[in-house]
């Protein structure tokens, strides 16, 4: 299978690219500085670039913690821009590239206790895994969307390679559409 994994650069990208190769898969690692380059808040690129992809990956999902109180509303936009409305985004174009049965996992996050700074992120999480669990019921074609929530990746909390095994349920299981999955949620 033809696996785009965008954001492969970071963290849990690198990992997740790394688990799918292990497993067999035809990676193709992009970010916003490689070749291609991609940008999630833009993600048009990616398919005039790469034909012939079975599944996208996006790990390149972030925003910043910034306080209700204190935050501008451009730091505020800026996750919804990205997060959350470049995801949305990158699944309405998957739409018309992948084949049938194709697949398109995203990332959300979680925060298990409120953090300062947090709230914003929480609303563009929530968000995300809502729109993923409506959107798979409106899918033609057998496609599938699927949500990945991997909370904190660090050596001392959910170590990336962890969380990149749930990547790769999320992309080779044809019975998940509409999930998420938190970290270390897979089974067997």
């Amino acid at each position: 299978m033809k696996v785009v994994v965008i954001g492969a650069t970071g963290t849990i990208g690198s990992a997740v690219a790394a688990a799918l190769l292990a497993r067999g898969h035809h990676v193709v690692p992009v970010s916003r500085t490689g070749d291609p380059g991609v940008d999630i808040a833009q993600p048009d690129r990616l398919f005039a670039t790469v034909p012939d992809i079975d599944a996208v990956v996006c790990c390149a999902a972030s925003g910043a913690l910034v306080p209700i109180d204190s935050g501008t509303d451009e730091e505020f936009f800026t996750g919804l821009r990205t997060k959350l409305l470049g995801q949305v985004r990158l699944l309405r174009r998957a739409v018309e590239h992948l084949p049938d049965g194709g697949s398109v996992t995203l990332t959300a996050g979680t925060f298990e206790e409120p953090t300062p700074g947090s709230a914003f992120g929480a609303l563009t999480n929530t968000g995300l895994e809502a729109f993923a669990r409506t959107a798979a019921w409106e899918l033609p074609r057998g496609l599938r969307v699927n949500v990945i929530s991997p909370g904190w990746v660090h050596e001392h909390a959910t170590p990336a390679e962890v969380v990149a095994l749930d990547y790769v349920r999320a992309v080779e299981d044809a019975g998940l559409n509409g999930e998420t999955l938190r970290a270390g949620s897979r089974s067997g």
